[in-house]
C-alpha cells in the first residue's frame, strides 16, 4: 500500500492505492462502492487481467484514504484523474462498481467497465418513504440528531462527513451522464442484485450507445465469482 497527497479545492487529501504488475504497459484502475474500500476490488481481480498494470484507489473517507469536507460524485471523479495525473498514468479501462460506476462514468475513460453501477433512480419502497416523512417531521422539531437511526445501513459506522456526503450522492440521476458516454462500455450486473436491480443495468445498457450488457448469477458484490469471465469477456475484444 501506497499513499499520495493530492490537493483539491485548497484541501488535502491522502489517497491510498495499490499497484499490481507495474511494468505493464496498459492500466486499468479499479473504483470500489460506497462503504468499501480497494481490498475488495483486488481480492476480486489480483489474478485477473493479467497483461495490465493494475490500480487499487481508496476514494476519499474510504478505507485508508482521508476526507475533511463533504465533496459530491463530480468531485471524486476529479481527486481521482488528479490522482491518475501525479503518477502520469491515462488509465485504457476504468471500472468501478455501484458508487464506483458513477465516478468511472463521469470521468469516461476510453473504455468503461460498469459493475452494478449506482445512477439510476429506483422507486423508494413504503418502509423508505416512511422513514424519509419522520426524518421531516424530526427535522421540523429539532430533532435531526434522531435522523442517524433511520438513516440506511450504508451509512453505519460513517463519521458526520461521510454521512452528509452520503445524503448527496444517495439519490443523484444519472441518465445524462450515461446518454454523454461515448466510451465502448461493458455493464455487469448481478441478477440477484437488490441494492442496484439488473432493471437499473438494462436502463444503462439503453442509455449508453457504445454498450454491451451481461447479467451474472449472483447479488450486489457478483463480481467476486465471476471475475474471470467479466476479464475474458473484456480481454478477448
Amino acid at each position: 500500500m501506497a499513499i499520495r497527497e493530492i490537493k483539491y479545492k485548497n484541501n488535502n487529501y491522502s489517497i491510498s492505492y495499490e499497484i499490481k504488475n507495474p511494468t505493464n504497459n496498459e492500466c486499468i484502475v479499479f473504483l470500489h462502492g460506497w462503504g468499501s474500500n480497494k481490498e475488495i476490488m483486488k481480492k476480486a481481480f489480483e489474478k485477473d487481467f493479467n497483461t495490465f498494470k493494475h490500480i487499487y484507489i481508496d476514494l476519499p473517507g474510504f478505507g485508508s484514504s482521508s476526507i475533511s469536507t463533504p465533496i459530491k460524485t463530480d468531485d471524486y471523479s476529479q481527486i481521482v484523474q488528479l490522482f491518475l495525473e501525479t503518477l502520469q498514468i491515462t488509465p485504457l479501462i476504468i471500472a468501478g462498481h455501484s458508487f464506483g460506476g458513477k465516478v468511472a462514468s463521469l470521468i469516461k475513460p476510453k473504455k468503461l467497465v460498469l459493475l452494478s453501477s449506482a445512477g439510476i433512480i429506483v422507486k423508494k419502497s413504503f418502509s423508505v418513504k416512511l422513514k424519509i416523512k419522520i426524518s421531516k417531521i424530526f427535522k421540523i422539531f429539532g430533532f435531526q440528531s434522531m435522523n442517524r437511526f433511520l438513516a440506511s445501513k450504508d451509512v453505519e459506522n460513517m463519521n458526520q462527513t461521510m454521512y452528509e456526503v452520503f445524503k448527496q450522492v444517495v439519490d443523484e440521476d444519472f441518465e445524462s451522464v450515461f446518454k454523454n458516454i461515448n466510451s465502448k462500455t461493458y455493464i455487469f450486473w448481478g441478477k440477484e442484485d437488490s441494492a442496484t436491480p439488473l432493471s437499473s443495468g438494462k436502463k444503462i445498457a439503453t442509455y449508453i450507445k457504445n454498450s454491451k450488457f451481461y447479467p451474472l448469477e449472483g447479488d450486489h458484490f457478483f463480481f467476486m465469482k465471476n471475475s474471470n469471465y467479466i476479464s475474458k469477456v473484456i480481454e478477448n475484444e
